[in-house]
C-alpha cells in the first residue's frame, strides 16, 4: 500500500491529505465550512457540515491522486480541540449546533467555578487553567440549555465528544466512539496522571460517564472505515498541537514547535514527566504511542493568529485574500507606532483574560492600511514572543530554535520578525502541513507502514532558516511598546 490518508479537521476547514512513505504530499483537498455567530462571544460549527466537508475532501482526495482505498494503508485524523460535539447514538444525528473552542458564553460559569475554590483541584488533574476554552464547560452548557441534551443523557442515548470522535463515529458507521489521550486531556474532565476519565470532575460538571468516548493510544487501530470501496484502518488520531508537534519530530524534550494557524500554539515535549507551569502554561498529554508511557508537553495558546488576517479581509476589507496580507505589510517599514492586539476572544497564555478584548492603538492621521496590516503581523509575533518566555521559565531552559510550521508559517516577513523579537533562529521546515503529518505518522506506526520514530526522524528537513538580526535596544523598546498596549485591552 502507497498511502497514508490524513483527516486534518480544522476550525474553519476541512482537509485530507495523502502522504507517502516518503512523508511527501501527493495531493490535498480543503472545504471551509460556515462559521455561526449568534451572538457576540458564541462560536459554533454544524457539525453535519463537518463532516459532509471532510467526507467530500476525502473523495477529493483520492480523485486527484486516482486512489482507490486499496492504496491506503491507514487513515490518521487530527482535529480542532475542545470544540464539542453533541450527537444521539440511536440516530447518530448532532444535537444543537457544536460549540467552538473559542466561544466564551461559559465564562461566567467558569468565574463561579474558581469562586468555589474548585481551580486548584481542576488543575491538579487536569493540567489546564478553569477556562471557557475547555470541552466541559461546554458539554455543561448544552447540558442546561438544550433540552434534548438532557432527555437523552437521561437514556443514556447521548454521545459527547470532540471532532475526533465525531469523524471516528462518522468513519465506522456508528460502531466506534473513541478519542484519543491528546484530545481527551484537553476536555478538563480527564486525570493526565492516573490516564483516565475523572469521577469528582464528571461530577462537578454534570456530564454523565456513559455520553464519553472511550479513551485509547493516539497511535493503535480504533476501528475501520467501509465508506471508500474497502476496509482501511483508522489508526492514529491526535489533537491539531500535539499532531503537529509529532509531525515536527519534537519527541525529545525540550524541543519546541509552534504552529500559526487559526489560533497560535506553541508546544515543549517534556517527555514522559509532567510539569506543572508556574506561569500560567498549560500540561497536556503530547500522546501514547501504543501500549508505551503516556507523554506530555507544556502549552501556551494564543486564541487569534491567522483568525485576525481574516478579519483584515473580511471585516475590515482591505485585502481581497489572506494571501496579499505580506505584500500590504511590506510597503512600509515599520508600523509608525501602531500595535494591534487581537485580543478578539479574550487573551489565552500567559495571561488567561477571558474578557480582554481587541484593541488598536497608536493610530495617527498617516496610518495606512500598510500599517494597520504591519501591526497585525506583528501582534501575532508579539504573542508567540510572551509564550516563549512564560515557557522558557517554567522549563528552566533556554531555546535553541523555534520549528514553526502552519499556514502563516510561509509569510516570510513575519517569520523574520519572529526571529528578531525572540533572539533565536525561526526554522520552517520543507513539509509545513506538519498537523496532517503528525496524524500520518501516528496511523503508519501502528501498522507498519513506517519501522518507528527513528525512521520518521530522517525525513525531516530545513526549508528556511531565519537568523534574528534586530538589535537588543530595538527589541527592549517594541516589547515596552507592546506591553502598554497588552494593559489597555485587559478586562479586569
Amino acid at each position: 500500500m502507497k498511502y497514508i490518508l490524513a483527516l486534518d479537521q480544522g476550525t474553519t476547514s476541512s482537509r485530507s491529505i495523502l502522504f507517502d512513505k516518503a512523508g511527501k504530499v501527493i495531493a490535498t483537498a480543503q472545504k471551509e465550512f460556515t462559521q455561526h455567530y449568534p451572538q457576540p462571544g458564541w462560536v459554533e460549527h454544524d457539525a453535519s457540515e463537518i463532516w459532509d466537508t471532510q467526507l467530500r475532501t476525502i473523495k477529493d482526495v483520492l480523485k486527484k491522486a486516482k486512489a482507490t482505498s486499496r492504496d491506503i494503508a491507514a487513515i490518521g485524523i487530527t482535529n480542532q480541540r475542545e470544540t464539542t460535539v453533541a450527537w444521539n447514538k440511536k440516530t447518530g444525528k448532532p444535537v444543537g449546533k457544536a460549540i467552538v473552542w473559542q466561544d466564551r458564553r461559559t465564562a461566567a460559569f467558569c468565574d463561579r467555578l474558581k469562586a468555589k475554590g474548585a481551580e486548584s483541584m481542576i488543575r491538579h488533574k487536569t493540567g489546564l487553567v478553569v477556562d471557557a476554552y475547555f470541552s466541559a464547560t461546554k458539554m455543561n452548557w448544552m447540558l442546561k440549555h438544550v433540552p434534548e441534551t438532557k432527555e437523552l443523557a437521561k437514556t443514556g442515548d447521548l454521545a459527547f465528544g470532540t471532532v475526533d470522535s465525531w469523524l471516528l463515529w462518522n468513519l465506522t458507521e456508528g460502531r466506534v466512539h473513541a478519542t484519543d489521550v491528546s484530545n481527551a486531556s484537553r476536555t478538563m474532565l480527564y486525570d493526565i496522571t492516573k490516564g483516565e476519565w475523572d469521577a469528582e470532575l464528571m461530577k462537578l460538571f454534570g456530564v454523565p460517564a456513559s455520553a464519553l468516548p472511550e479513551v485509547r493510544p493516539s497511535s493503535g487501530i480504533f476501528g475501520e472505515t467501509l465508506l471508500l470501496g474497502g476496509s482501511i484502518p483508522v489508526a492514529g488520531i491526535a489533537g491539531d498541537q500535539q499532531a503537529a508537534l509529532f509531525g515536527q519530530v519534537c519527541t525529545t524534550p525540550g524541543m519546541v514547535k509552534n504552529t500559526f494557524g487559526t489560533g497560535c500554539f506553541m508546544l515543549m515535549h517534556t517527555g514522559t514527566k509532567r510539569i506543572a507551569s508556574g506561569n500560567n502554561l498549560l500540561t497536556t498529554v503530547a500522546w501514547q504511542i501504543g501500549d508505551g508511557e503516556l507523554e506530555y508537553a507544556v502549552e501556551g495558546s494564543v486564541f487569534i493568529a491567522g483568525a485576525v488576517v481574516q478579519w483584515l479581509r473580511d471585516g475590515l476589507g482591505i485585502i481581497k485574500k489572506s494571501s496579499e496580507v505580506e505584500a500590504l505589510a511590506a510597503q512600509v517599514s515599520d508600523t509608525g507606532g501602531v500595535y494591534l492586539v487581537p485580543a478578539f476572544a479574550g487573551l489565552g497564555a500567559p495571561h488567561w483574560d477571558q474578557y480582554a478584548r481587541g484593541l488598536m492603538c497608536g493610530i495617527t492621521r498617516g496610518t495606512t492600511k500598510a500599517h494597520i496590516a504591519r501591526a497585525a503581523l506583528e501582534g501575532i509575533a508579539f504573542q508567540v514572543t510572551d509564550i516563549l518566555h512564560a515557557m522558557q521559565a517554567d522549563a528552566g531552559v533556554k531555546l535553541r530554535e523555534l520549528r514553526v510550521d502552519g499556514g502563516a508559517s510561509n509569510n516570510n516577513l513575519m517569520m523574520q520578525f519572529q526571529a528578531d523579537l525572540l533572539g533565536v533562529p525561526v526554522v520552517r521546515p520543507v513539509v509545513t502541513e506538519t498537523t496532517a503529518l503528525g496524524a500520518a505518522y501516528l496511523a503508519g506506526l501502528a501498522v507498519r507502514f513506517w519501522k518507528n520514530q527513528a525512521e520518521i526522524a530522517t525525513q525531516w528537513k530545513t526549508d528556511r532558516r531565519f537568523e534574528p538580526t534586530m538589535k537588543a535596544a530595538q527589541r527592549k523598546s517594541l516589547l515596552s511598546g507592546w506591553n502598554r498596549a497588552l494593559e489597555r485591552t485587559k478586562g479586569a
